[in-house]
């Protein structure tokens, strides 16, 4: 069930995966270039469930597999080209109505800022948002909560603001929860691929369930 807008003082959000998305053939090559470098081969499986963060931590997919988070997540940032996946990068278009959001609103993601940064000016939506988070080893990594206070604490909401976090991933609904706010699951993947429903506060297909009238005025 989609969230009534005005139930909400302050938005958040993520971005990968939830409001935009990169196409395949930047995705595939940026594993074909981590392998080469790690002497390891990412099957597509590999890399859908890493880059989306399916059905579990990356970190635990890795070790599974046989692969130390430590060296491939700097393997996999020095082959990123932020030009490069800013132009492989598209916004959503249910998203679109994010634009006009008459609430405080932010981001908060995993990407890491260099990459971040150019998505956002690529897609010219960076002056939607009122705060940008990407989590660090200092500010934590969904679910830990913390990157999600910073973000408020950017907007300068108040301790009773009512505040919601939407997301596509596991990790996304237990930040939210960890840090207080209601949860919006936005499932882009069947739950046939996740292998799980993920339980959250609102379940949506798309943000066209949130935000009906074609516009986000709140």
């Amino acid at each position: 069930m989609a969230p009534p807008v005005d139930d909400y003082d302050v938005w958040l959000f993520d971005l990968d995966g939830t409001l935009v998305d990169t196409e395949w053939s930047y995705t595939r090559s940026v594993f074909d270039q981590v392998g080469d470098r790690l002497g390891v081969e990412f099957t597509d499986q590999h890399a859908e469930r890493l880059w989306h963060g399916i059905g579990g931590t990356r970190d635990h997919y890795l070790r599974a597999w046989g692969i130390d988070p430590e060296a491939f997540w700097p393997a996999f940032h020095a082959v990123e080209d932020p030009m490069a996946r800013a132009e492989a990068t598209y916004l959503y278009d249910d998203a679109r109505p994010l634009g006009g959001l008459d609430a405080p609103t932010g981001v908060v993601t995993h990407c890491q800022s260099f990459l971040t940064d150019p998505v956002l000016d690529h897609l010219d939506i960076a002056d939607w948002f009122d705060v940008v988070v990407s989590c660090t080893d200092d500010t934590g990594w969904k679910p830990d909560p913390q990157p999600l206070r910073v973000a408020l604490g950017g907007l300068d909401a108040q301790p009773d603001a009512a505040g919601v976090y939407a997301g596509d991933a596991v990790s996304d609904v237990g930040a939210a929860k960890n840090a207080g706010l209601d949860a919006v699951h936005v499932e882009r993947h069947s739950p046939g691929k996740r292998g799980h429903c993920v339980l959250s506060d609102h379940r949506v297909s798309s943000f066209a369930d949130v935000f009906p009238s074609g516009d986000g005025d709140a």
